[in-house]
């Protein structure tokens, strides 16, 4: 009869490798697998960080660590640092689309309101201070919502329907 092996989870690759062997061998290789495809990696960076600490406090207590505990010290200590370097880059570029996506909603705004007060000087001569008031509504609104209101209301209209 063959035992049936469920699938690791973090918690139980955590015990395996505290032990011995072949069982310690394929838990950090599958540790190793799991960093390396999971979208959890921020918790496997604090899984072998943990890992590391009982294996130093270990030795400490010890006095004295076997030649496999500190081949795994050093595997885990490698994995600790590329997986920590995997996430900065992974932060970089979540840091450089989320710029991305502000600079283009910036200029969007932008656009947006030169062309509302471009539209507002044609229309009305100069944009004073009331006709500036109502420039912010209409740049939340879509372009195809704020240019018929622009082109067809009056002056007053317009400083009634967002000055309400």
């Amino acid at each position: 009869m063959a035992i049936h092996q469920l699938p690791s989870t973090p918690e139980t690759l955590f015990l395996r490798i505290l032990g011995r062997g072949k069982v310690q061998r394929q838990a950090v290789e599958e540790l190793e697998a799991l960093a390396n495809n999971s979208p959890f990696l921020a918790d496997i960076i604090q899984l072998v960080h943990n890992l590391i600490a009982v294996l130093s406090a270990r030795q400490r207590q010890e006095h004295d660590i076997d030649k496999d505990d500190q081949e795994l010290i050093m595997k885990l200590s490698e994995m600790y640092q590329q997986q920590l370097e995997e996430l900065k880059k992974q932060g970089r570029q979540e840091g450089i689309q989320e710029g991305e996506k502000l600079g283009l909603q910036t200029g969007i705004e932008r656009e947006r309101r030169a062309m509302i007060e471009s539209i507002l000087q044609v229309r009305f001569g100069e944009v004073d201070s009331q006709l500036a008031t109502i420039i912010n509504p209409l740049i939340a609104m879509s372009r195809e919502e704020f240019t018929p209101l622009l082109l067809q209301l009056s002056r007053e209209d317009l400083l009634s329907r967002f000055t309400q």
